[in-house]
């Protein structure tokens, strides 16, 4: 009868030790609302348990029943930490705020690229695009993507782009995971991505994670802006061939929002002078002129 009381009572023992809670949420941004992509959620006090929020901004980490403390850290924002004694799965939403004061930075260890579980990912963000000099004054998402290793432009000016060998119609291109078959415009110099409404530029050019598939070279994923949550604001710019315009804001102030972005080019009446020029001195019987240009409207 002992016996049989010490082995129920480490039983006991053994499932209380072994039980486990989950802590969830989204980490946003304190001025837009708009979710973090990427956002590390760790326990300071231990180097090895954390995780990363993900495309949506959502996080998930599972601990044992104990006290313990969460930090949350994204490039740009000030790191917030939180305590807590976790005795139930918990849902917490972190909301960061900008800074630009960087802390010391320790690193532990050294990984190689065998170790990762994504070797051919490139993430570029839209503020370095937005730098990057652009053909006539357009910026072009997939300009930038021919400037990495192992990206090469087809026709000189074109937005094709070759992933180590492949052909251009080889490569998945997504946007907020929805497949675009025609991403160019007038006759492939310009792309159909207006940078004012992207968040997210990644390319994957080997060993992407088969929920892709289709593709034989790389994986291009563009995710767009989902709109300032917090107040309404906007841009607008012209360059050499067109001009463009984006506005955002809450239509349900911390719950729901809106982003419209568009462009117009006017090629058609640069082009003009020259058209009635040509028309007037080789072919003075023509009744109309040839405009060519795009537009485009982006809306969320």
């Amino acid at each position: 009868m002992k016996k049989k009381l010490i082995i129920i009572f480490l039983f006991f023992d053994i499932v209380s030790f072994s039980q486990k809670f989950t802590v969830s949420g989204y980490v946003e941004s304190s001025e837009s609302g708009e979710k973090l992509p990427g956002a590390a959620v760790y326990n300071p006090d231990a180097v090895n348990l954390g995780t990363i929020a993900n495309i949506y901004g959502f996080y998930t980490i599972t601990l044992p029943e104990a006290k313990i403390k969460l930090s949350v850290s994204y490039i740009g924002y000030a790191t917030k930490t939180t305590e807590l004694y976790l005795k139930k799965d918990t849902v917490i939403n972190f909301v960061l705020s900008p800074s630009n004061e960087l802390e010391e930075v320790e690193v532990y260890g050294k990984q190689t690229e065998a170790e990762k579980t994504e070797m051919g990912q490139i993430n570029i963000p839209v503020n370095t695009i937005q730098k990057i000099f652009a053909l006539l004054g357009e910026v072009d998402v997939l300009k930038v993507i021919q400037l990495l290793p192992g990206v090469q432009s087809g026709t000189e000016g074109t937005s094709g782009f070759y992933v180590r060998g492949g052909g251009p119609d080889q490569n998945l291109i997504l946007i907020d995971g929805v497949p675009v078959y025609n991403a160019n415009h007038l006759f492939g110099f310009f792309s159909v991505f207006n940078t004012d409404a992207i968040s997210e530029v990644n390319i994957i050019k080997g060993g992407f994670p088969a929920r892709y598939g289709g593709r034989l070279s790389s994986v291009l994923d563009i995710r767009m802006k989902e709109g300032n949550l917090k107040k309404f604001s906007g841009s607008a710019s012209s360059g050499i061939i067109s001009s463009k315009f984006m506005v955002e804001g809450p239509i349900v102030k911390d719950k729901t929002s809106f982003i419209v972005s568009a462009r117009r080019t006017y090629i058609d009446i640069l082009s003009l002078p020259f058209q009635l020029y040509y028309f007037k001195k080789y072919d003075s019987g023509a009744t109309s002129t040839n405009g060519y240009y795009f537009w485009d409207v982006n809306a969320k």
